[in-house]
């Protein structure tokens, strides 16, 4: 399996979501505390994305807080995120306001590599999969074949992940909201290999749609920030909340909802 997060709010350096917190992504991954069965240690590579603030521009009146780009800037490793050594100085020295972040326990004959990584993006959206696709890749054979050979042959990795990334992408090439995109996809893969975990992570910039589909996942929402994660990264902090099994995240900065899937699928 593997360990991810988001967080929309004030820009902050990446190392304060990543890095430094008690139980941060980093910690997460050589000693997370709720794996369900799927693995130990995610070792196998790590990622983020994050939209960089624009330089203010003063003819346009624009202040030092303006606002994000929409096109993510991507970083990804095949190493261990405890391994790179570049990563702590990147970290704190970046800063931003829309975040996602994985890393990676890859599942046993599956690709590894960077290419194999989370985050996934396209456009403005970031992408990542906590979980497993089960009966990889038979069960699924029939849903790869809706997608256009095009997206198959483009895919990231001959991966499950990258795969759950494909079909999202297509629905929202098409124009599907993000929420009900990967409602289906869920619905779908579900249909197809009913034992699968299915957390998945998504955002814009502006948006985080998220899935709980038995697997871990938490939430915390603060007068300015909404963050969502595989495990809390501050235990301490009582304002995080796990989201229920099979339950759909739905947030912004300034909203935090979460829908039963049961209603989507």
């Amino acid at each position: 399996m593997c360990r991810h997060l988001a967080y929309l709010g004030p820009a902050v350096p990446l190392a304060d979501l990543v890095l430094d917190p008690p139980h941060s992504l980093l910690r997460q991954s050589w000693a997370p505390t709720d794996m369900r069965g799927g693995g130990t240690v995610n070792a196998d590579g790590f990622g983020l994305a994050w939209y960089p603030l624009r330089p203010p521009n003063p003819s346009q009146g624009d202040s030092p807080s303006a606002d994000a780009t929409d096109q993510p800037v991507r970083y990804r490793r095949s190493v261990p995120i405890w391994a790179d050594e570049s990563l702590p100085g990147l970290a704190r020295t970046t800063r931003a306001g829309a975040v996602l972040a994985a890393v990676r326990n890859g599942t046993t004959g599956m690709a590894y590599g960077e290419s194999a990584c989370a985050p996934f993006v396209d456009g403005p959206w970031s992408f990542s999969h906590n979980g497993v696709v089960t009966g990889w890749p038979d069960a699924v054979g029939k849903v790869a074949e809706r997608l256009p050979v095009t997206d198959l042959l483009t895919m990231d990795a001959p991966t499950d992940s990258a795969l759950v990334w494909a079909l999202l992408r297509h629905r929202l090439r098409a124009g599907e909201p993000a929420a009900d995109a990967a409602a289906a996809v869920v619905a779908e893969l579900v249909r197809a290999a009913p034992e699968s975990r299915l957390n998945l992570l998504l955002t814009d910039g502006e948006l985080v749609v998220a899935t709980a589909w038995w697997h871990s996942l938490w939430v915390r929402r603060t007068a300015d920030a909404v963050a969502v994660s595989s495990e809390p990264w501050d235990p301490d902090d009582k304002t995080w909340r796990p989201v229920p099994d099979r339950h759909l995240v739905l947030a912004t900065r300034e909203t935090l909802d979460v829908y039963p899937m049961e209603g989507k699928l």
